[in-house]
């Protein structure tokens, strides 16, 4: 039986509105899913959807995977935070990431320098609301409050929510990728939402979380923090159908190798290097921005998709999530297609 928590990550929108979303829901609800997850990148964001399907729902935990912490103050998104938690019974995973450059610097029009302090001070920030123990303040240089610098009339007061949070301590988890980074999510966060983890790289991590547990003031120990990974899950029926499904997949791995940052600083990119796969990196990238994206996905192995996601039949995929489960994974976070989908894999891991 499979202790693990089942999440259904809806992500973030393409062109269009997905269809089929409330079924999708309805059915994880239903089928004893822990939570549901939406994302947001330049596009749709991440709290309306979550709002929007998860009125109707009575027991699935809500998630952010991730916010944006450049596209609101940090005082806004702890609004967003304790409204929904007070409509939804106290059911709100707050996930936060700081993007990337070219999204942060790009599209929100705020500077991405420094974002290990930016992070720290969001929280921080958010977790006073939360409390309302006392009027808002904060010193750091990255969200002063209150706000006196170029442009201030002087009149900034510190203010404590009107509304009174329904729980001081909604959970926040945070994105991160680089040693770093990972590091003061164990120290500051309640969970942490990996992107690329897998079984295989998993060892790479264990130094950088422990580092975090071990600082002074750490929030939680490895015994009571979240780890939500992301993968997707279909169980198959023959070889043609897994072969197809891993070949479906590939062009999203190249776009996030090559195509999801600036050519000097792509983040992804350097995750899948620490996985292993530097000698493919830099030309996938190359390719991929100079618009011959079938070429670059033509370079993404078989072992690269079958190491980030799992695709078999039953069995092998209920041996693939025990891995996945023995890394300390907490929640798995999957991507489903139909209502169908989501009630089968539900079934197999019990």
């Amino acid at each position: 039986m499979c202790r693990m928590k089942l999440g259904l990550q809806l992500g973030y929108w393409g062109a269009q509105p997905p269809q089929g979303v409330g079924e999708l829901v309805a059915a994880a609800e239903d089928a004893g899913f822990d939570a549901i997850f939406t994302a947001e990148a330049w596009g749709s964001d991440a709290f309306t959807p979550l709002a929007w399907w998860g009125r109707e729902t009575s027991r699935v935990r809500l998630g952010t995977s991730i916010v944006q912490m450049s596209g609101r103050a940090p005082t806004s998104i702890a609004m967003h935070a304790l409204t929904l938690d007070h409509l939804t019974g106290g059911r709100v995973i707050l996930g936060m990431g700081v993007s990337g450059p070219q999204v942060v610097e790009g599209w929100y029009g705020q500077p991405f320098a420094k974002p290990l302090a930016r992070t720290r001070e969001v929280v921080e920030i958010i977790r006073k609301v939360l409390a309302r123990e006392a009027p808002v303040t904060n010193e750091g240089p990255h969200y002063p409050l209150p706000f006196n610098g170029p442009g201030s009339v002087g009149l900034g007061k510190p203010l404590k929510p009107i509304v009174h949070p329904l729980r001081a301590d909604i959970p926040i988890w945070l994105g991160a990728e680089g040693p770093k980074n990972v590091a003061q999510t164990a120290e500051i966060a309640d969970g942490w939402i990996p992107i690329f983890y897998t079984p295989k790289s998993a060892g790479m991590y264990q130094p950088w979380l422990d580092e975090g547990f071990a600082r002074e003031g750490a929030c939680r120990t490895r015994a009571d923090f979240e780890i939500a990974a992301t993968c997707h899950l279909q169980i198959t029926s023959s070889e043609d159908e897994r072969r197809a499904v891993i070949d479906g997949i590939k062009p999203v791995v190249a776009l996030y190798m090559g195509g999801m940052g600036a050519k000097d600083q792509n983040f992804h990119k350097n995750v899948f290097e620490r996985m292993g796969y530097a000698a493919i990196t830099d030309q996938v990238q190359e390719l991929f921005l100079a618009q011959k994206r079938e070429e670059a996905t033509a370079l993404i192995p078989d072992e690269l998709v079958e190491e980030m996601h799992i695709i078999g039949d039953e069995a092998y995929v209920k041996d693939r999530v025990a891995a996945w489960e023995e890394t300390g994974v907490t929640t798995l976070l999957l991507s489903c297609r139909s209502a169908d989908e989501v009630r089968q894999v539900a079934e197999l891991l019990a």
